[in-house]
């Protein structure tokens, strides 16, 4: 199964024969408490900062999401997206769970972008679907309900059936355009919970054929180096049948074991882009140390 998406000049595949998806999380402005307050002076001008460290650090795509107090969002997402695309040709996650905003991302997009996202709720389905294929966008699909996220990864398995179920036949968007997002959840909480999301990711990937994705950094939230541990988690989580992640694409120590996993899995053909980060890295260092001199 190969999930395509493009901005006005370039695409990306993202499919269990492809180089892991690295959907860079940092054009968002939870737990930023300077960045919320530039957004309710409409200053956006950390955003150019946020997509030239995520695309230097290897991002292939960027989720952006405006989602802060006291803002209008619609706008400010509308007028993200437009700002992005002047200064990166990689594909777009809109990324809200106000519906208002989601459309006003998806009416400034030039190309095809991923949605995030939809759940199981009846009334969020018959309201974010619809822009999805009014705008011919793809989706990731959250496998949980009005009560709570399973624990379950039988039960996620069996929602995830269920919505895109719903999205196909109800709705006419091709399974290729449904990503299945399993939910990550915090092993602080829970020391099983990870390898629970993993057999989620594997019963998904294996019985429903679909492509996955992740907001990764939640496996570590509220644990010391978080680094590590997403590190570990995103290549086992590969491994499992992962084909993308929300994550943060600054942080070399998890973009590096991700490349190396793509490598050991075989979706690098020779080594090829195994090789060009390592030389990319010499490079840096050698300008560095150039302009120490």
């Amino acid at each position: 199964m190969h999930t395509v998406l493009s901005s006005s000049r370039a695409s990306i595949t993202i499919g269990p024969d492809q180089p892991f998806c690295i959907i860079g999380e940092r054009i968002n402005p939870t737990g930023r408490k300077k960045f919320q307050e530039q957004l309710r002076e409409n200053d956006l001008s950390a955003i150019e900062v946020d997509v030239a460290q995520q695309i230097e650090g290897g991002a292939m795509m960027l989720d952006v999401n405006m989602g802060a107090p006291l803002v209008d969002e619609a706008k400010l997402l509308g007028e993200a997206v437009t700002l992005v695309q002047s200064i990166t040709d990689v594909p777009l996650c809109i990324d809200s769970s106000v519906v208002e905003a989601l459309e006003a991302g998806l009416a400034a997009y030039e190309g095809k972008a991923l949605v995030n996202s939809v759940t199981m709720e009846r009334e969020r389905i018959d309201l974010i679907l619809p822009l999805v294929k009014r705008y011919g966008a793809a989706v990731i699909a959250l496998p949980n309900d009005e009560e709570a996220i399973p624990e379950d990864p039988q039960r996620r398995l069996e929602l995830a059936k269920r919505l895109v179920g719903i999205a196909t036949e109800e709705f006419g968007i091709p399974i290729a355009d449904i990503v299945v997002d399993p939910l990550a959840m915090p092993i602080g909480a829970d020391h099983t919970l990870a390898l629970k999301t993993m057999d989620a990711i594997h019963l998904i990937s294996t019985e429903i054929g679909v492509n996955t994705t992740l907001g990764a950094s939640n496996v570590s939230f509220g644990m010391p180096d978080r680094h590590t541990l997403n590190a570990v988690f995103i290549p086992m989580a590969m491994q499992a049948g992962l084909t993308s992640a929300i994550m943060d694409a600054r942080t070399a120590q998890i973009v590096t074991a991700v490349k190396a996993a793509d490598l050991m899995r075989g979706n690098d053909e020779w080594g090829a882009n195994w090789i060009a980060a390592h030389r990319a890295k010499q490079a840096a260092a050698q300008t560095a140390e150039a302009a120490k001199a």
